[in-house]
């Protein structure tokens, strides 16, 4: 006799977004969470890990709004440059590294 195993459940990045969020209101830990709702706990952990990645790197005071920093000022013949990381995200990151400028 074989177990019954049912199908695995796919669902979208808004069906767990829901989940997660009725996790944060349940009370319960993840495991019994999981277990309630027959939810893998390593999956439920990777989805809420992906839709919650808070911007680490953004300093607090920006806020949401994205603030531009006018670079202009920092070209002065005979200096250098400064270096420019900007984060993409994901752990992408475009790097300008520090050059002279010439006169």
């Amino acid at each position: 006799m074989t177990p019954t195993t049912e199908p695995k459940k796919y669902r979208t990045a808004e069906q767990w977004q829901t989940l997660v969020d009725q996790f944060k209101d349940s009370g319960l830990s993840t495991k019994k969470f999981c277990a309630n709702h027959g939810i893998g706990y390593a999956n439920f952990c990777n989805w809420r890990r992906r839709l919650s990645t808070p911007d680490t790197d953004q300093p607090k005071s920006l806020g949401s709004t994205p603030q531009f920093i006018d670079l202009g000022s920092l070209d002065r013949p005979g200096q250098r440059r400064w270096d420019i990381i900007l984060k993409l995200g994901n752990g992408v990151e475009l790097c300008l590294s520090q050059s002279c400028v010439s006169a």
